[in-house]
């Protein structure tokens, strides 16, 4: 009556038989693998599923908070159409340049918007110029203290039935430990109470990876 656990044997089961790769997506997870903060990367299998999501909306602008190495921005651009958009923001220089490499070897790099600079000024700037409601799909994964704040200007900017994705909202568990009162988990409690609560969006917390959280806007 609950998600099973994934044994590493069950889990390269599942990549077998599900994982649609591409070379590029490959050599970024290796790349990044290697780095002290490559377990920030999300999962492929969560890559492919925001694929899945892009494609069943249409998506034609997706908006990301939390850039990293470019792994989900690259996923998103490579579903989305020619002339679609991938805006991602993040403030790290030295991990946006291993991100822009990929995603022109991958030939999509004409489709992302790299904004560097701190997140909550990129969304707020988009706001004040009329870019409210014109997004398909939002994504956020970045510094988790600020995921309440960026969850209601990500709302914002997603449109009428487009969809806001929230990463790590499992946090390796932490968030069910009463004792474990940082900042960064903390952040993902309040998130994750606000998107059930809040009545402009229908709300799905998925055990994929360390925990996703679908938000659909209504």
């Amino acid at each position: 009556m609950k998600s099973i656990p994934l044994t590493d044997d069950l889990y390269d089961y599942l990549l077998r038989v599900s994982l649609v790769d591409n070379p590029t997506l490959q050599e970024l997870r290796n790349v990044t693998r290697e780095m002290p903060a490559g377990g920030m990367q999300i999962a492929p299998e969560q890559g492919q599923f925001m694929q899945f999501l892009a494609r069943l909306v249409h998506a034609e602008q997706y908006l990301e908070v939390g850039c990293f190495t470019g792994y989900s921005s690259l996923a998103m651009a490579l579903v989305l159409p020619d002339w679609g958009k991938v805006v991602t923001c993040d403030v790290s220089q030295e991990w946006t340049d291993i991100a822009r490499r990929h995603w022109q070897q991958a030939g999509v790099a004409h489709k992302i918007d790299l904004r560097l600079g701190p997140a909550a000024e990129t969304l707020q700037a988009m706001l004040a110029d009329g870019h409210g409601g014109t997004f398909d799909i939002a994504f956020i994964d970045a510094d988790k203290d600020n995921y309440v704040k960026y969850y209601e200007l990500c709302l914002d900017l997603v449109r009428t039935d487009g969809l806001l994705l929230i990463d790590n909202s499992l946090w390796a568990g932490k968030v069910a430990d009463p004792s474990v009162m940082d900042m960064d988990t903390q952040g993902i409690r309040a998130v994750n109470q606000r998107a059930y609560e809040d009545l402009r969006v229908n709300s799905c917390l998925l055990p994929i990876s360390d925990g996703l959280h679908l938000c659909h806007k209504l």
